[in-house]
């Protein structure tokens, strides 16, 4: 039983992983615009991951609200 938890366990982090990346790919492909429209959504919630993930992408095409 507890392998087979801990598969569970493994497979759904290995999941969140593979969203995570799917979401970091999608908002680097989104035009500048749509980017500084996400950090503006995000602005008053300075502690989440898309955040974070904004802007670290408007930091590398160097733009800003």
């Amino acid at each position: 039983m507890l392998k087979t938890r801990m598969k569970r366990l493994a497979a759904r982090g290995e999941r969140a992983v593979e969203c995570l990346t799917e979401i970091e790919t999608s908002i680097t492909g989104l035009g500048d615009e749509d980017i500084l429209d996400l950090a503006d959504i995000f602005k008053d919630m300075p502690e989440t991951a898309l955040n974070d993930i904004v802007r670290a992408e408007m930091t590398r095409r160097n733009i800003s609200l």
